[in-house]
């Protein structure tokens, strides 16, 4: 049993100063005001220092941690992100890979997720197959743009059904009706995303009765607004606002490079504190900073020039966020882990409540993580 004394306690609405949260068999027991606590004697104390005690951050979109490819070192990219207070990791597979290589990485993330510091992989993010090949990093490398066939994605998603909680698609592909009723007919639970596409608002909403419940990276790698030289058109962006039973995720970096501070503020006006993800989208590239970046330092850029990712942990993606919109700390909580756990049905997790999990980081007012929790477990 543990008791984190001391903490003010971050809840889906409201915070407890001078709180307290007391933890039994990786499960939360209690919590409340410290001047109420009734701990067992001899309990196990950690003195949080009036640092502000959260959920576990959910991560449900990244490629990369602490400058490791997942596919290539997944112990140590889980590990990266669990020491920055994400207790719950889905790793991204990308169209750059093929088959074979999408296999033999959900494999080592089978590995991989036995091990203390790497269990926080929690399932995989499937961006792609079959995505627009005109956008996204890496555009050039894409294993997918042939034909849409069975013979070529059966073994994918077998291969993967355990492990695969979202999958994305563009809609406008050829073919990719008959890609979705396979996958759906595979994987039930699994969440639609749209991504890396040009699609209209009608070709995003005919998916959204199958499924399609969320914006990959909202605004980045998404269509085209030329309809007429003199009117602005509709594209993905447009849909995902529009409708609100779809999740939008954002990546906040410090700079406010892959999504205006601006457009972060109007986002969040519409959809609203309860359809809002943020993730980090971490990658690996070694392009040069081009021209007019300089000091983009939380970013990433392919040989091509193209924005390829960032270097962001999910506590800085918060920091951002509440830097650029005005948002408080328990909203930030929220973007980090309550609606992803939400999106992804992981009941139990992503706030603070008596019977959830304790998963749970400590962090002061700027989302430094001091200590980490998985499992009931003391991490860091």
């Amino acid at each position: 049993m543990l008791a984190i004394t001391g903490v003010n306690v971050v809840l889906k609405d409201h915070l407890i100063y001078d709180g307290y949260a007391l933890i039994d068999g990786g499960y939360i027991l209690d919590y409340g005001r410290m001047e109420y606590a009734q701990l067992p004697a001899g309990v196990k104390r950690l003195d949080g220092g009036g640092l502000y005690l959260g959920p576990g951050l959910i991560d449900i979109h990244t490629h990369a941690g602490g400058g490791k490819l997942f596919f290539a070192d997944p112990e140590a990219a889980a590990e990266a992100h669990l020491c920055q207070g994400t207790t719950t990791v889905l790793p991204a597979l990308y169209f750059n890979l093929n088959g074979s290589q999408m296999l033999e990485a959900a494999q080592a993330f089978r590995h991989a997720r036995q091990k203390p510091l790497s269990r926080n992989i929690r399932g995989i993010y499937m961006e792609g197959p079959y995505l627009n090949p005109g956008y996204g990093c890496e555009a050039a490398g894409n294993q997918w743009s042939g034909d849409v066939l069975r013979e070529d994605y059966l073994p994918l998603i077998e291969g993967v059904k355990d492990l695969a909680r979202v999958w994305c698609i563009a809609p406008e592909r050829e073919g990719i009706e008959g890609f979705v009723r396979d996958v759906k007919a595979a994987l039930p639970d699994v969440m639609l995303s749209i991504a890396h596409s040009a699609a209209t608002p009608e070709e995003v909403e005919r998916f959204i009765p199958q499924g399609l419940k969320l914006a990959t990276h909202h605004t980045n790698a998404t269509g085209t607004l030329d309809k007429y030289p003199e009117c602005r058109g509709v594209c993905v962006d447009e849909a995902v606002n529009n409708n609100p039973e779809i999740y939008a995720e954002l990546i906040c970096d410090r700079m406010g490079i892959h999504v205006d501070p601006y457009m972060l503020r109007l986002v969040r006006r519409i959809k609203g504190r309860e359809r809002l993800i943020l993730i980090t989208d971490a990658f690996v590239a070694d392009g040069p900073i081009p021209e007019g970046y300089s000091g983009a330092n939380d970013i990433l850029f392919d040989r091509a020039g193209e924005i390829a990712g960032t270097k962001l942990t999910l506590n800085a993606a918060c920091r951002n966020m509440m830097q650029h919109t005005g948002c408080g700390i328990c909203d930030a909580f929220a973007y980090a882990s309550r609606n992803p756990a939400k999106l992804l049905g992981l009941h139990g997790y992503g706030c603070i409540e008596r019977g959830n999990a304790a998963d749970l980081v400590l962090v002061d007012d700027r989302m430094n993580v001091r200590h980490v929790i998985l499992e009931g477990q003391i991490c860091l």
